[in-house]
């Protein structure tokens, strides 16, 4: 893939993060009356890795699951316009799947369909595309860290168009055909899905594979660097995480910070590693 045709990628996703932060402006404006019986109307606290260590530290807040969408896209607009302007002359494989990942969190407005139905009485099949819309950005953003790792272990570059399109159709197959309950949703208004618990296990195994793939990488290239990467994208993961199941503003603003530090982290690292070569 060439350069402008990755920056392209880059700008589109640009275009995608600054339309997804208007959305929750005027969904958070219109709909903001709703969000505490949306709370109320919650059967569970989210279900996320970092949920039991919340559970026993702090209660939930109506309005965190807000600040946690707009964090999010905030993160996903600023990260991505910085890397385009930072890596728009340099050649890195790793940085456009990076640069996936960041663009991936804009799809948290999605969250914003559970106070906009109970706002406006809409029937609750309205909920089923929007939980997809959502699920589909933090599939495609978890494959999207797994395949920075590939080529940073050393999977061909021109194959990059290719690995895209392959995402593109795993993430769709998953979140096609994964059951959603319309009915029912946790503490950040994520709409509840079939096998949670597998889907749970499937992102520790992903990530535990991209963290080996980059010290494996950094063994090839002979580079400490690319350890350090890995250290990066753990807490990649772990902000995300912590951003994502966040009910509560204790862990919502560390987590957003973990994950904003982990990815200036990486990118600093990587285009040090590139300007060299």
């Amino acid at each position: 893939m060439t350069l402008s045709v990755r920056n392209n990628f880059f700008k589109g996703g640009i275009i995608l993060a600054a339309i997804s932060l208007g959305l929750i402006a005027a969904g958070g404006y219109f709909a903001f009356q709703a969000f505490p019986e949306a709370a109320s109307s919650a059967v569970t606290r989210s279900w996320g890795l970092t949920q039991p260590l919340m559970a026993d530290i702090a209660e939930t807040s109506v309005y965190a699951p807000l600040g946690s969408m707009l964090g999010a896209v905030a993160y996903s607009l600023i990260g991505i316009i910085l890397i385009n302007y930072f890596f728009e002359k340099t050649q890195s494989p790793e940085i456009l799947f990076f640069g996936f990942f960041v663009i991936s969190l804009s799809f948290e407005f999605a969250r914003l369909m559970v106070p906009i139905q109970i706002r406006y009485s809409l029937p609750a099949m309205y909920l089923i595309p929007g939980a997809r819309i959502l699920f589909f950005g933090r599939f495609f953003g978890l494959f999207s860290l797994f395949a920075a790792g590939v080529y940073a272990a050393g999977f061909d570059i021109q194959k990059q168009q290719n690995v895209f399109f392959i995402l593109i159709l795993a993430t769709l197959v998953i979140t096609l055909n994964i059951p959603v309950d319309s009915l029912v949703w946790d503490s950040t208004l994520v709409p509840f899905c079939g096998y949670s618990s597998m889907f749970a296990m499937v992102e520790i195994g992903i990530i535990a594979v991209t963290i080996f793939s980059f010290i494996v990488s950094s063994r090839i290239h002979g580079s400490r660097t690319y350890l350090l990467i890995g250290l990066g994208t753990l807490m990649i993961f772990t902000g995300r995480e912590l951003l994502f199941n966040s009910d509560t503003w204790v862990f919502l603003i560390p987590g957003l910070i973990i994950l904003a530090a982990g990815t200036w982290f990486v990118c600093v690292l990587l285009r040090r590693e590139y300007l060299w070569l």
